[in-house]
């Protein structure tokens, strides 16, 4: 694990992952005046392309974490996958990490989760830990038909989410052989995510309420502000976020994706981190998420999340099947100078996150179709 020989001169905040989440971070690290470490598996990742000081190692093995560590003034993560042991020998050696071992369980393990969010008080849909089809059946029979079944650890973007309809559908998600837990499927009318700060001393802020469009499991499209959110709604939606964060002793940032239904709001899942429903805070936001992490993570004083612009729409760009995205980056540029267009670095696949636009305004109508139609044409080469 190599290192640069130059002499940090501002604080040195480690990123354990080297996706876009880190790289978006490089740009407000900047700013601030402050050096960003990763860790990176190879030197090809996304924010290893971008970040002078990657070290490649391994975020399994606690000698690479240990050796990535040193010299660190904070550490955090762009993803949750890093073992809880890990953390906590992490912290015991006398590195400050944020969020820590206790707060990130409940973003790793979604039982965990269920099991302090029901404690606290926070609205969430029954569940319950299921072993075997046959518990699962039980459960159905008390609280109906369709049971929604996840995995416990390593879900995401619709992975390892199972809506059954009958028992065949059970028995067939339990064939994944990986531990599951039940919940009762939710009619809701909309997705909503809360994205809050906190920081090692307890100041916390919130970003609006924004509302997030799913396909298939991915999210690809975010509006900020939700439209038509009722502002009582809005504000409990931004207490239960702070609540959750106080509660579980969050240190950075915190996304809480919830149902909008016709009884209330529901909490679906949590993240702790920069969260793809944030992404419109870089330029809709006085203090983009990015920003506010490294504040926070530093114990600095938190930013503004005041929006811009009375309305922001972000749209996730896919792969599709021609890698050469950039042939038609002009033309968008030339189209609609006001979009912003952010790559990832990423190799393009389909259905592959590789970046995303931007487009702020104050007609919703027209800030959704200037943002829909940039990312149409820069996947498919089309207007609609």
């Amino acid at each position: 694990m190599s290192s640069p020989s130059y002499r940090p001169i501002g604080p040195v905040v480690g990123v354990v992952g080297a996706g876009q989440l880190a790289r978006m971070t490089q740009q407000p690290a900047i700013a601030l005046g402050v050096e960003l470490r990763v860790l990176a598996n190879a030197l090809d990742e996304s924010a290893a392309r971008v970040i002078v000081d990657t070290r490649v190692g391994d975020y399994r093995d606690l000698s690479d974490l240990r050796e990535f560590a040193k010299g660190c003034d904070a550490i955090t993560f762009d993803h949750e996958h890093v073992p809880t042991e890990h953390i906590r020998e992490l912290a015991a050696d006398g590195h400050a990490v944020h969020p820590g071992a206790d707060a990130l369980v409940h973003a790793q393990d979604k039982a965990v989760m269920r099991e302090r969010l029901t404690a606290i008080g926070a609205p969430c849909p029954a569940w319950s830990r299921v072993a075997e089809p046959g518990e699962v059946e039980r459960f159905a029979a008390e609280h109906g038909w369709p049971v929604v079944l996840k995995a416990v650890r390593g879900g995401y973007d619709g992975r390892g989410v199972w809506v059954c309809r009958d028992a065949t559908q059970v028995r067939e998600a339990f064939q994944s052989g990986i531990p599951l837990m039940a919940e009762a499927f939710v009619p809701f009318e909309r997705e909503l995510a809360v994205l809050v700060a906190r920081s090692p001393h307890g100041q916390g802020v919130s970003y609006p309420v924004v509302e997030t469009v799913q396909e298939d499991g991915i999210c690809v499209e975010v509006v900020a502000p939700a439209p038509m959110l009722d502002a009582e709604d809005a504000a409990q939606a931004q207490r239960i976020a702070l609540k959750i964060a106080h509660e579980l002793g969050v240190t950075g940032l915190l996304a809480v994706e919830m149902f909008e239904t016709e009884h209330g709001l529901v909490v679906n899942e949590l993240a702790m981190r920069p969260h793809n429903s944030g992404h419109w805070t870089i330029e809709g936001a006085l203090t983009s998420q990015f920003e506010q992490h490294l504040r926070a993570v530093l114990d600095l004083p938190l930013g503004s999340p005041a929006m811009t612009a009375p309305y922001v729409v972000m749209v996730n760009l896919l792969g599709g099947d021609d890698p050469d995205l950039f042939k038609r980056y002009e033309h968008v540029m030339a189209h609609d100078p006001a979009v912003k267009v952010h790559f990832y670095g990423k190799d393009v696949r389909p259905g592959r996150k590789i970046g995303h636009v931007t487009a702020l305004g104050k007609d919703l109508d027209e800030v959704r179709a200037r943002a829909r139609h940039a990312a149409v044409y820069l996947t498919t080469g089309e207007y609609t």
